[in-house]
């Protein structure tokens, strides 16, 4: 090899790195890039020669600062106003936070002496400097200046520039604005501006005398901006080749998927186009990127101890079936994956069928159905069992041959996961029946039902007392005359929660577990208020009950948990 061999950066990859290339391939990589650079160590990412924490790492401790991923890291807003937007471009530098006086900020090249005492004179503060790869700080910047106003200036530049063409909007007009770099602009400052509010869904709607854009953050939908009606056909259109969807096509509703590329991640976006009577209204769910998305221990998804303890017996049985239930986006997905990361251990084989594979999960043989090609659920399901699993994951049952498969499955000695779209636990095992699965083969197979809501969580920064008045404990608890005195919890508003009092959201939950009593009703086709009392005799509580708990524990409101459950007697 040539003398690059005894770089630093080299001599440690090859001495710590555990899947490091042939000295062959690396001797290539050198001659192509001119030796050991930065940009060495994105092409060995880019090539899967090695995880991009590690690398990255490496090259850190050979030039002698900490790596950091700002797509991740904690930004405050006070840190990230200290640099200016032109200048965090021009110097590929974004700060992070600030600490007794010392600002923190991501650099591509922390080791400019010189650089780093413009940013101090430009900030007026000591700057500490961590690395950083170029493209992820570039996509943070993106990402973390973003503003509605930022949005308003793209929207406003397009405007200006392609003015002509919005005027007669012609088919082909459209297809020539969708390549425009301006377009193009738009949409991605409206993606990356969505991804930093940590919205689920992006709403693009006409209106009768403008257009809109609304989004879903914490599970509530805010207006972000109006603009001009002539903008929104372009917009769609553009959106509309992303998803390889036919362009031209404004009568049927269309479907499709794209990914926007987030530093060396991305993320993925399923988008849905609906004809409305002034053109296309246009829905983008926003999919957690498969690398970055966390997963959650059950411990952290705030479950109530009454609820994890039979919860982990549950998903620790050998056989059966246990579902998770609850609306679209109620975390079922989340709380399955907080499951199987539970119980996958090497002496375990677990395979699950998804509609998308959201995580990826190491020692585990996921399988993607596709309706394309007609590959469904129940085909997925039936092959996997010849595949000897121990725990198989359904992502969902919709249709009468994937349960039954699934019953059967449980019944022949597999632990099967899955989920529902039922408003209670005791609903799914009605669902089942009513799917057309006999009530002698649901009995014995079904041993546990999860529901599970989310309310917006109370932010933290603005988190204030009170107390409720005794028309609020009388609507709620069992004897509230004899209550001293209950405190509250709700959001003052502030900066970090949009002065909306809420900051992220929190679970609540019912479990039912199957007795033999209650499998003796099932066979006898019992009724919802049989089985639910039934269920109390082991402990079953109403998702009301455990919305309560999370209420006096000061997690979220009374208002967030009428929202979303019925009312009952609780507590």
């Amino acid at each position: 090899m040539r003398i690059e061999k005894n770089n630093k950066f080299l001599d440690l990859f090859l001495r710590e790195s555990a899947s490091a290339p042939p000295e062959e391939e690396i001797d290539q990589i050198l001659k192509s890039r001119d030796g050991v650079t930065l940009d060495t160590v994105q092409v060995l990412i880019d090539k899967g020669f090695v995880d991009k924490e590690s690398v990255c790492r490496l090259w850190g401790k050979s030039i002698g600062f900490a790596y950091v991923d700002p797509i991740i890291s904690v930004i405050t807003p006070e840190a990230l106003s200290t640099i200016p937007l032109e200048i965090a471009r021009k110097a590929q530098v974004i700060a992070l936070y600030s600490l007794d006086s010392t600002i923190t900020a991501a650099m591509a090249h922390p080791e400019d002496e010189k650089l780093v005492r413009r940013l101090e004179n430009i900030t007026k503060t000591k700057v500490s400097p961590v690395f950083a790869l170029p493209c992820e700080i570039e996509d943070a910047i993106e990402i973390h200046y973003s503003t509605e106003q930022s949005i308003a200036d793209s929207i406003g530049q397009f405007e200006k520039k392609e003015g002509n063409l919005l005027e007669r909007l012609s088919q082909e007009d459209l297809s020539t604005l969708s390549a425009s770099e301006s377009l193009i602009n738009v949409v991605d400052a409206l993606l990356y501006f969505a991804i930093k509010q940590g919205a689920s869904d992006i709403h693009l709607e006409w209106a009768e005398a403008d257009a809109l854009v609304r989004l879903r953050i914490d599970g509530r939908l805010h207006e972000i901006m109006r603009f001009s009606r002539s903008v929104l056909p372009a917009i769609v259109s553009r959106l509309k080749i992303l998803t390889k969807v036919v362009i031209s096509e404004n009568r049927f509703p269309q479907d499709g998927r794209f990914s926007l590329s987030v530093g060396t991640n991305k993320a993925d976006f399923r988008v849905s186009f609906i004809p409305t009577i002034y053109g296309n209204n246009v829905v983008l769910r926003i999919l957690p990127t498969t690398s970055n998305r966390q997963l959650l221990t059950l411990d952290k998804l705030f479950m109530s101890q009454d609820i994890v303890k039979p919860f982990r017996r549950l998903i620790s049985s050998p056989n059966g079936i246990l579902f998770v239930t609850g609306p679209t986006g109620s975390g079922k997905t989340t709380t399955l994956y907080s499951a199987l990361a539970e119980i996958n251990t090497p002496d375990k084989k677990i395979s699950t069928i998804e509609d998308p594979v959201e995580v990826r999960m190491a020692g585990v043989s996921q399988s993607q159905v596709n309706s394309f090609i007609d590959l469904k659920f129940s085909i997925l399901l039936r092959s996997i069992l010849r595949q000897d699993p121990d725990v198989i994951l359904v992502g969902e049952i919709r249709d009468f041959e994937t349960a039954k498969i699934a019953s059967e499955a449980a019944l022949t000695g597999h632990l099967v996961l899955s989920t529902l779209h039922t408003n209670t636990a005791i609903q799914a095992i009605v669902r089942l029946i009513e799917i057309g699965i006999e009530p002698y083969v649901v009995a014995p197979s079904i041993i546990g039902v999860l529901a599970q809501r989310l309310a917006a969580r109370i932010c933290e920064f603005c988190r204030e007392s009170f107390q409720p008045t005794q028309r609020m404990l009388n609507k709620h608890f069992y004897d509230s005359a004899d209550v001293e005195e209950v405190t509250f919890y709700r959001g003052a508003g502030c900066p970090n929660c949009r002065q909306q009092g809420y900051r992220g959201r929190v679970a609540f939950h019912e479990l039912v577990v199957v007795s033999e009593q209650m499998r003796s009703l099932i066979s006898s086709n019992a009724g919802l208020q049989e089985l639910k009392e039934a269920a109390q005799k082991t402990g079953y509580r109403s998702l009301r009950h455990d919305g309560l708990l999370k209420v006096l524990l000061g997690l979220t409101t009374i208002e967030e948990i009428e929202k979303h459950s019925s009312l009952e007697w609780s507590l």
